[in-house]
């Protein structure tokens, strides 16, 4: 497996109500080219991270339309795309128009991460968007069939990356790296009150100086 067989295998994957930024292009805010974009883009930071190594691998749900599926970054969403892109010494392109489009999960994560030095590679439990039936900016939750077939990428990046330690963000991630024999650091997902938590866990886990008061203030008008 390499980064160019492994994004050639993410860009086949075609699902009912299941967003591929690798291979779709969204008529409302892509670029012509933002498959394209997203696939180098993706292949880029995975040569990157095979070739000088990963702490870890952090791992969340699944895309989200105000994030990856406009990046094809995980836990990335416009606003964060250039400092994950030059975190790995990668300049890409953005492949939306329009305003810059915030996520909540995705300022969490950054916020955290520019406290990081160490090589961190954010992954889903699976890797595309899923979303409601005739609704494309909506997010759902992955079905078991889904689950599956990210599982079977989510081996196929970690036997790549070779990753020294998994951080799971979430219950939905715990849970698949259960059925693995790869263990992972579970920590609490940012998303509905949990930012604190998942503040606090990641400062531990990477000996960072405890805050006095933790105060995350985004504007997402």
């Amino acid at each position: 497996m390499t980064p160019a067989t492994f994004i050639r295998q993410l860009r086949a994957v075609s699902l009912e109500n299941v967003f591929n930024p690798y291979s779709d292009r969204c008529s409302v805010c892509d670029l012509r080219d933002a498959p394209a974009i997203r696939a180098k883009s993706l292949r880029s930071i995975l040569e990157a991270a095979t070739e000088g190594g990963v702490d870890a691998i952090w791992i969340g749900r699944d895309l989200g339309y105000r994030g990856g599926r406009r990046t094809g970054l995980a836990l990335t969403d416009d606003v964060h795309l250039g400092v994950h892109s030059r975190r790995w010494g990668v300049e890409e392109a953005r492949p939306t128009t329009g305003d810059l489009v915030k996520e909540r999960t995705a300022a969490v994560i950054w916020q955290s991460l520019r406290e990081i030095s160490a090589p961190i590679f954010l992954w889903n439990v699976f890797p595309l968007h899923p979303y409601e039936p005739g609704e494309p900016f909506s997010n759902r939750a992955h079905k078991t069939a889904e689950r599956k077939i990210g599982e079977e990428i989510l081996w196929e990046l970690i036997q790549l990356l070779q990753p020294r330690r998994i951080v799971a963000i979430g219950n939905d991630a715990a849970r698949t790296m259960s059925t693995t024999s790869t263990y992972a650091v579970q920590v609490r997902h940012p998303s509905y009150g949990g930012q604190s938590q998942f503040s606090r866990q990641i400062r531990e886990l990477y000996d960072l100086a405890p805050l006095t008061q933790t105060k995350l203030m985004f504007d997402f008008n």
